[in-house]
């Protein structure tokens, strides 16, 4: 299978009704791909360290869904295959109030990570476009009146994508991903929480008020991801009823985008270079 097809990079619309959520045709696969996935966790594993090496190039994932779409899980299973002195993990809840006095871009800003380094936005700056329009909670923001116009969120797309260009042109990617559960899969996972003890810390009756929005949720995504997928940031819409094909999907983009990263080891310093034949002599008369 080719991860274009999951792939939306600006140059086709992006229809949620019309994409699937689960994995049903390559269930006859799962053995070959959950073998495939840590076979691409350690390939990527090796390229980070170059790209920590390196220091040249940052990478920035940042991961949308619903509730109970695997986030965490998939942060848990898959990255942690990765080397954790160069990765960094930030979630976003609702902004505090310090925040709402900032810009929206603020307080992601201060959480990317150094170049050489993966960060992880689980959640990110696309709730600005996506439960407070929902939900229009910039009808609260306490802005000036030249800032309230109808194209509110046209306007947010755009300066998303200004904003991802920026990073890229400052040697940063993007790889946007949207776990793309379906309401039934989601009743079962809330279910699955009320039943396990040790699933109850992840309840929440806010959850239940999101479900009931759906409708606007399939309409804010669909705008946001059509709005906002450039060739340098690019969207994947996945599939997220079943976890180990998520897990597979991100495991071969993440490899794939660090492939076309062409990390290196840097060079060794000349005068350093030139001191190893003295460094040798003394290490190895070193009683």
């Amino acid at each position: 299978m080719s991860i274009q097809e999951y792939c939306y990079d600006g140059s086709r619309r992006f229809c949620i009704r019309e994409v699937s959520t689960d994995a049903e045709e390559y269930r006859e696969m799962k053995r070959s791909l959950v073998a495939e996935t840590r076979s691409n966790l350690e390939k990527a594993a090796l390229l980070q360290e170059e790209m920590y090496a390196s220091g040249e190039e940052g990478l920035v994932i940042v991961i949308q869904a619903r509730d109970a779409a695997g986030k965490d899980s998939l942060i848990k299973k898959v990255f942690s295959a990765l080397n954790p002195a160069a990765l960094e993990v930030h979630s976003f809840k609702a902004p505090s109030d310090t925040e709402l006095r900032h810009d929206y871009l603020w307080r992601i800003h201060a959480s990317l990570p150094e170049r050489g380094k993966i960060g992880i936005l689980n959640r990110s700056h696309y709730e600005d476009v996506l439960v407070v329009r929902v939900h229009r909670l910039d009808a609260h923001y306490r802005i000036p009146s030249r800032c309230r116009t109808e194209d509110f969120f046209e306007r947010r797309y755009r300066q998303l994508r200004d904003f991802e260009t920026y990073l890229y042109e400052n040697g940063y990617r993007m790889i946007k991903l949207f776990l793309n559960v379906s309401r039934e899969v989601q009743k079962e996972r809330f279910l699955e929480r009320i039943e396990r003890n040790e699933k109850h810390w992840k309840l929440s009756s806010s959850d239940m008020k999101e479900r009931a929005d759906w409708d606007a949720y399939d309409e804010a995504y669909e705008a946001c991801i059509n709005g906002t997928a450039t060739p340098e940031a690019p969207w994947y819409v996945l599939p997220a009823d079943n976890k180990w094909f998520t897990r597979y999907l991100v495991s071969r983009i993440l490899l794939e985008t660090m492939e076309a990263m062409h990390p290196a080891y840097p060079d060794l310093d000349p005068e350093e270079e030139a001191r190893i034949p003295q460094v040798m002599e003394e290490l190895e008369s070193d009683p």
